[in-house]
């Protein structure tokens, strides 16, 4: 007796590489994609811009971008790491054209918090604090940090989307949160 398998069971099942050459054929498979990796670029997108209207914009910036460009996708890197590299240039792109920061209050309503304490290095800071202090060390430790922490990418991937090694992005990092946590210590010492 020969099994049949559906083919949406087969979608779900499969791994980011074989759903993105088939979402060139298959709108499931991009559906799928989707599904997958919603939450992570919306949130990459809410760090950056602390304005959950301009996130959710270019989240769907960045999906209709990867959509029309699917077939540009070679399977050189991670999908993960292709899709971010679209929501950094969709980011770039925004910052580009607006030029000005918008307030952070709406961002502390962000379900997935399983991230915050590794940006605070075990103190508990508002996620607001922690945005607004992005904003204020080098722009490149702040990408690196948003995109392993916020977007859940490997050190690799992350280089993969800023055009970097593996250790230079360890290196941003680790600076980056050095000097994250100086700033929110300093915080705290003038809230006292």
């Amino acid at each position: 007796m020969t099994s049949v398998t559906s083919p949406l069971i087969e979608l779900l099942s499969a791994d980011d590489e074989g759903l993105a050459q088939a979402a060139r054929q298959e709108p499931a498979a991009f559906a799928e994609l989707y599904h997958r990796h919603f939450a992570r670029v919306y949130r990459y997108h809410v760090a950056r811009t602390g304005s959950i209207v301009e996130a959710q914009d270019l989240t769907t910036l960045t999906f209709l971008a990867a959509m029309e460009g699917i077939a540009s996708y070679r399977g050189s890197g991670t999908f993960v790491a292709w899709l971010m590299g679209i929501a950094h240039n969709q980011m770039a792109q925004h910052f580009r054209s607006h030029r000005q920061e918008q307030p952070l209050e709406q961002a502390e309503s962000l379900s997935d918090t399983a991230l915050l304490p590794e940006m605070m290095a075990g103190r508990r800071i508002e996620f607001a604090q922690v945005c607004q202090a992005l904003g204020e060390i080098r722009p490149e430790r702040a990408e690196a940090i948003t995109l392993c922490l916020f977007a859940n990418l490997t050190a690799r991937e992350a280089g993969h989307v800023m055009g970097k090694s593996e250790g230079a992005i360890k290196m941003l990092m680790l600076r980056g949160l050095g000097e994250l946590r100086e700033m929110l210590s300093a915080a705290q010492v003038e809230e006292v």
